[in-house]
């Protein structure tokens, strides 16, 4: 049975000027929507829609995809982000129907529209949804399957399978954007090589817009095995929500993942840890409400976005940096560049695994590509520094390019111990700042996109 919640198609007809041309081309979108929650009016849900778009003599992309913002009343809108292709040039379609309670019918059924290229106005138009036509299909399409298990749910038991010498990890980092807070929360699993009992222990820290960042961290505790996900002394992560007290601190937190699971490493590595160490998000994209009590503070999240991630290995690398950035509409940046502790591969240059999740579509295809490559494409490089650090790389038709900021001020150090006793500094940062720039080769490189994120990226950079 489908993960997704909602899933409902629909079909618009109009016309749109292109810029290139003096008159109007009718138009044709046929949608299907998939959200991972049940749609509520009073909320804002967020689906991914894909399927085929037609401008007469222009363009016919029937693998056309983009994300639904659904929201009449608690922004009054409901927003179209399309990509799609016309003759070899990719195209964002971006428009919303302004919902007013004064004219329900028409502002439900009418979308005013911009098309763009690489951020360029290249044309414009309305869509009509066809009342006549259209509306028994768009009914009789809707499917409310009953609940069923997360993707998510799925990867956040334990994989320790009491094997001396390993590590396990649960975190989570989101930014509250009432008030431009960042949370990061780590718990974390070890078991020492030299056969004493395993042990759990973690932390909290909040990072303020205006001052440096607060933490307790809880444990350690002897491990208390748990079907669902990590457990130590009260704190608990469990599919949907996070809880816990240590310190000054008390949580309480709803997760709403939004979106598939998405690998870091190669997905064989996660099922089979013949690696030093495995990477994946079970929510990629996940949406946090609740709250979290620290000191004198109170941060009341509403819909905060955010990711929850997990770790399985040997221990820490040798140096290493990590990026996740939520780009919006949808897209989500990961990025880990390490120097292993192995013998060999600790002499080699950071290998870096990027995965960029863009317009439903995973880039590199797999994850093994920004690491090692092949006949010197698709080889991704990074140079591993503070405050700045930076990765970039091709593979295929396009390359991209990323720089990382952690302002000193905001950046929060940390001490790791791994399994065999030896240990660790990261410096962490969920104010972060980056600039991630996309191109792809047309001939020559042309930009496809370009984000920039101020104090909304999560980063760290660690070594020994």
């Amino acid at each position: 049975m489908s993960a997704h919640r909602t899933v409902f198609k629909e079909t618009m007809l109009g016309r749109v000027r292109l810029a290139d041309e003096d008159g109007d081309r009718p138009v044709r979108l046929d949608l299907l929507a998939r959200a991972d929650a049940v749609l509520l009016p009073h909320r804002t849900t967020r689906a991914h829609v894909s399927g085929r778009v037609r401008i007469a003599g222009r363009a016919d992309d029937a693998e056309a995809e983009g994300e639904l913002e659904i929201a009449p009343l608690s922004r009054r809108r409901i927003r179209y982000r399309i990509t799609f292709v016309m003759e070899g040039r990719r195209l964002t379609l971006d428009g919303w129907k302004s919902v007013s309670p004064k004219r329900p019918l028409a502002s439900l059924t009418v979308l005013p529209y911009t098309l763009y290229e690489d951020g360029d106005r290249v044309g414009e138009g309305t869509l009509r949804f066809p009342l006549a036509t259209g509306l028994l299909p768009f009914l009789a399409s809707f499917r409310f399957p009953r609940a069923a298990a997360s993707p998510a749910d799925r990867h956040l038991a334990s994989r320790w399978d009491g094997t001396q010498g390993r590590t396990e990890v649960w975190y989570t980092t989101l930014t509250d954007p009432a008030t431009d807070s960042g949370i990061w929360l780590h718990h974390e699993l070890v078991a020492p090589s030299d056969g004493s009992a395993a042990y759990a222990h973690g932390w909290i820290a909040v990072f303020p817009k205006d001052g440096p960042a607060e933490h307790t961290r809880f444990g350690p505790v002897p491990w208390t095995a748990h079907p669902e996900g990590f457990t130590a002394e009260g704190i608990c992560v469990r599919p949907g929500r996070l809880t816990g007290s240590a310190g000054t601190f008390t949580w309480a937190l709803t997760e709403r993942p939004e979106g598939p699971p998405l690998h870091t490493f190669p997905r064989w590595s996660w099922r089979r840890p013949w690696l030093p160490a495995s990477h994946m998000l079970p929510a990629a994209r996940a949406r946090y409400s609740g709250t979290i009590r620290y000191g004198t503070g109170e941060l009341r999240l509403d819909d905060a976005p955010g990711a929850g991630a997990r770790i399985y290995g040997h221990g820490n690398a040798r140096r290493w940096a990590w990026l996740h950035a939520d780009l919006g509409g949808g897209d989500v940046l990961e990025i880990i560049a390490a120097v292993s502790m192995r013998r060999g591969l600790d002499r080699l240059p950071p290998l870096v695994f990027l995965r960029l999740h863009r317009n439903g579509r995973t880039w590199p295809r797999r994850a093994e590509r920004s690491a090692v490559g092949w006949a010197g494409i698709g080889r991704f490089r990074a140079d591993i520094r503070l405050p700045e650090w930076r990765v970039e790389g091709r593979a295929g038709l396009s390359r991209i390019q990323v720089t990382v900021t952690q302002p000193p001020q905001q950046t929060l150090t940390l001490g790791y111990t791994d399994p065999d006793g030896s240990t660790a500094v990261c410096r962490n940062s969920e104010r972060a700042d980056a600039v991630v720039s996309l191109e792809r080769w047309w001939g020559t490189w042309r930009r496809e996109a370009v984000w920039r994120l101020s104090g909304t990226a999560h980063a760290e950079v660690g070594d020994r």
